[in-house]
């Protein structure tokens, strides 16, 4: 039972209960398959547990994981606690970190991390620079940012010959289309070449709305009709509520838009995606991204 105080195995156990798959949690782990596998098994043997269950649709948790899986979070969590409090004790921690944002503050929850690291650790200080998805992902691999937030494509891999990342994701995102007030009858439709052959308000290859839009219409064999492009989201609000065409928008404010400002949003079609926040691989052990990663795991855990 010496090998339970193993946080590797603990950290698997915890991740692919998560995930409900092992390639799935290799690939947040930055593991190989067959290492999570291990961990697993070595796992169940200490406890004389079976922790999970083959299904159709993945691994399943078993009761009996279940029950152990909040222990093992327990764990995970005070291992977490202790390693940001000795960090902090040791008054060492100072520097400076470029994080890249997304978006608003708000969603990505910005204010409260930026609060809770200048208490914590006043000796670090910050500077954010704002942009797309994709763009977030090209300057930390050009070493312009440290770490950053970036919307993703649901299972999107790796690019071959990219160095790797260190990534979490923080939540689930809903997108969905919404058009100009008094299109109701026109994206009352789930057929993407109805959808497509619209106006539709473009963005930047590097943006996620794009990257989410490519893969589905390339799927649904049909090509969109940009009549105009934006770069932000606030303008892209602000060509729908003109009458220039459609545009992806994340759920909460589409509703909020439909409540207020009278816009049609098509009720048929919903578009997943996630919000993670990633820092290059070999640089994940650095004290200053290990502090903010911490602190990130308090706010969304």
């Amino acid at each position: 039972m010496d090998r339970l105080a193993n946080i590797t195995t603990l950290r698997a156990f915890v991740t692919v209960a998560h995930l409900g798959s092992v390639s799935r949690a290799a690939e947040a782990l930055h593991l190989t398959q067959p290492a999570i596998s291990h961990q697993i098994k070595r796992l169940a043997e200490d406890t004389g547990v079976t922790l999970f269950r083959r299904t159709p649709r993945g691994l399943e948790i078993t009761a009996e994981g279940a029950a152990i899986v909040t222990k093992a979070e327990a764990v995970l969590g005070a291992m977490a606690d202790f390693q940001r409090s000795a960090r902090q004790q040791g008054g060492r921690i100072s520097g400076r970190l470029r994080i890249g944002t997304v978006v608003d503050p708000e969603f990505i929850r910005l204010g409260r991390l930026l609060g809770q690291l200048r208490t914590s650790y006043p000796g670090i200080a910050t500077e954010l620079a704002h942009g797309v998805s994709g763009d977030v992902i090209a300057r930390l691999r050009r070493g312009q940012i440290d770490a950053g937030y970036h919307l993703t494509v649901p299972e999107a891999g790796a690019e071959a010959g990219q160095e790797a990342l260190h990534t979490v994701r923080l939540a689930d995102v809903t997108y969905r289309i919404i058009a100009p007030a008094g299109w109701d009858a026109l994206v009352e439709t789930d057929d993407w070449g109805v959808l497509a052959a619209l106006p539709w308000i473009g963005t930047p290859e590097a943006s996620v709305h794009s990257r989410l839009l490519a893969g589905i219409l390339a799927q649904a064999g049909c090509t969109q009709n940009v009549v105009a492009m934006v770069d932000q989201e606030a303008s892209m609000l602000e060509m729908v509520r003109a009458g220039v065409g459609l545009s992806l928008c994340r759920e909460s404010i589409a509703l909020h838009q439909r409540q207020t400002a009278g816009l049609a949003m098509c009720s048929g079609i919903s578009v997943p995606a996630s919000l993670s926040f990633s820092t290059l691989a070999r640089r994940a052990d650095d004290p200053l991204i290990a502090v903010l990663f911490d602190l990130l795991g308090s706010h969304w855990r």
